[in-house]
């Protein structure tokens, strides 16, 4: 089967995927959901939120839709303060940090509201599932194997983080270097992890020290959609042999992705964050419904999605996983740059 085809194929599944989902009536019904992200601001979140907000009012519930002020656990404590108080079914939240939510979530679901987060998780005390977008490892292979060919095989490269506390950076980042151990990337060399912390006036200013203090650098892996493109502007306006990798928007990598020197990324990666809301959206009403308590094992229909399984995660909580991550590179972005 040649490029062409296979491309056409995973292009055509993808673009299944983000279709309107068939919906049963009023499963959500007479219930209230609440979906937390990050931060204001983020595209990424917006789009999570949307997914969220698409289900759970197809099947007639009401949602709550919460960003807050910044990317910091004492502003997603206080949106939590406030939704128990509102006596809300369900929270789905994006973690900002992995245990300091303990307390509020823990309170929430004492309160016998159901708790999920997804994108970036919570610690297992903290929620009853993590809806992932992809597989951990999955996610650090594919990252290690671009650094690997991007960068020829050999040299300095560096990550380009979210906060030092993005759980989800941070499990990424770990499978990255664990990936490392592996003789094939012995002659890479990881000179330093940044952080960016979501901001892109932060991540460009992380990124130009980056490269007035490492002046060999031959790539940058931002698993990011903030940090990668703000690292892909300055790489590109400042003609920067450096190349660029990681996770990125399709709508705001566009111009930055192709496989010639005027160009800062040759491909990246992501998953449609829609679905992870749409996801993230099923769980909680299944959840909500005691079709599922979270436990490893439980099984249910996500609309167009499909059916899915909770299994056990790598820090001793469940997680129910949406699908592999999906290269974008310059055969296909601009079928994507319009979508999201």
């Amino acid at each position: 089967m040649n490029k062409k085809v296979i491309s056409a194929l995973l292009c055509a599944a993808m673009a299944a995927s983000m279709a309107t989902p068939v919906l049963a009536e009023g499963t959500a019904e007479g219930k209230t959901f609440a979906v937390v992200t990050k931060a204001a601001g983020n595209p990424y979140n917006e789009k999570e939120a949307s997914g969220f907000q698409e289900v759970i009012e197809a099947e007639g519930g009401t949602v709550i839709v919460k960003h807050p002020e910044t990317a910091t656990a004492d502003a997603q404590i206080s949106v939590v303060q406030s939704l128990i108080s509102q006596e809300v079914d369900a929270i789905c939240i994006a973690g900002n940090d992995e245990n300091a939510l303990q307390a509020s979530l823990q309170e929430a679901m004492d309160a016998g509201i159901k708790v999920a987060c997804m994108d970036a998780k919570v610690n297992p005390d903290s929620r009853m599932t993590f809806v992932n977008q992809a597989g951990t490892m999955e996610i650090g292979q594919a990252l290690m194997d671009a650094v690997l060919d991007i960068s020829g095989g050999e040299g300095q490269w560096a990550i380009l983080s979210a906060t030092s506390q993005a759980t989800n950076q941070n499990a990424w980042i770990e499978a990255m270097k664990e990936v490392m151990q592996d003789e094939k990337y012995s002659k890479l060399e990881l000179v330093e992890v940044v952080y960016g912390d979501d901001e892109p006036q932060k991540s460009t200013d992380v990124t130009q020290a980056l490269l007035q203090n490492y002046p060999d650098l031959k790539v940058i892996c931002a698993p990011t959609t903030v940090g990668i493109a703000a690292a892909a502007k300055v790489l590109q306006d400042s003609g920067s042999a450096c190349k660029l990798t990681g996770l990125g928007l399709p709508s705001e990598m566009s111009e930055y992705i192709g496989d010639d020197d005027a160009h800062s990324c040759p491909y990246m990666f992501l998953w449609n964050p829609i679905d992870v809301g749409r996801l993230g959206a099923y769980t909680s009403i299944a959840l909500v419904n005691e079709e599922i308590t979270g436990a490893a094992g439980d099984t249910f229909t996500a609309g167009e999605l499909g059916d899915y399984e909770i299994v056990d995660a790598a820090d001793g909580g469940t997680e129910v996983i949406l699908g592999a991550p999906f290269k974008f590179d310059p055969s296909n972005i601009d079928e994507w740059k319009d979508i999201y």
